[in-house]
C-alpha cells in the first residue's frame, strides 16, 4: 500500500503532489492547494485525504472547476480506443464493460458524448464502479434532459465520489 513520506518540507509535499495529484484527473493544482492550505494530515486515510481535496475543488473557482470536468475523458471516447487514457480512468471504464462494447453501443457512446459535450460543454462523467453498460446509458439518457446548473452540479459531485473511489483503492 502506497505511503506518502513525513510531511513537511518541500520534497515532502512534492511526494504528496506525485501520489494523489492525478485523483482530480489530470487536476494536481487540487493537491498541491490541499498541501499549502494545511488540509492535509497524517495518518493518511482514503476519507482524510477526500476531505482536504474535496474541499479545495469544491471552493475552487467556476472556471477551476469546468477545467477539472474537460479533463475528464469521454465514456469509451477516441482514448480509449487509442489507449491513451490515464490508468486509473482505463481500469474503471474495463470494470464497467466499455472496453468490451458492440459497434452499436460503441455507436450509442459516441452519439451520447456527442450530444451531452454539445449541451454541457464538458464530457459526460460517472462514476461507473459498480455500474454496468445500461445503467451508464439510462443516466446519459436521463442527465442529459438536465439544465446547465443541474448538470454542472451532478458532474461536480460525481468527479468527487471518483477521487474518493480512487482513494480507497490508494490507501486505508
Amino acid at each position: 500500500m502506497p505511503q506518502c513520506v513525513e510531511m513537511g518540507s518541500a520534497v515532502e509535499r512534492q511526494a504528496f503532489i506525485d501520489q494523489f495529484g492525478g485523483v482530480f484527473e489530470h487536476s494536481p493544482f487540487i493537491a498541491e492547494r490541499a498541501y499549502d492550505a494545511g488540509f492535509i494530515d497524517e495518518p493518511l486515510t482514503a476519507a482524510s485525504v477526500h476531505d482536504g481535496l474535496a474541499a479545495i475543488f469544491r471552493t475552487a473557482s467556476d472556471s477551476e472547476r469546468l477545467g477539472v470536468l474537460r479533463a475528464h475523458p469521454d465514456l469509451a471516447g477516441r482514448l480509449a480506443i487509442a489507449g491513451e487514457l490515464t490508468e486509473d480512468s482505463r481500469k474503471e471504464q474495463a470494470g464497467a464493460g466499455l472496453d468490451r462494447l458492440s459497434a452499436e453501443e460503441h455507436a450509442r457512446f459516441t452519439e451520447l458524448n456527442t450530444a451531452y459535450t454539445e449541451k454541457f460543454g464538458f464530457p459526460f462523467i460517472i462514476a461507473v464502479k459498480g455500474l454496468d453498460r445500461q445503467d451508464i446509458l439510462t443516466a446519459f439518457e436521463t442527465r442529459l434532459q438536465n439544465t446547465a446548473e443541474a448538470e454542472f452540479s451532478t458532474a461536480c459531485q460525481q468527479v468527487e465520489k471518483i477521487a474518493r473511489l480512487r482513494l480507497e483503492a490508494m490507501l486505508p
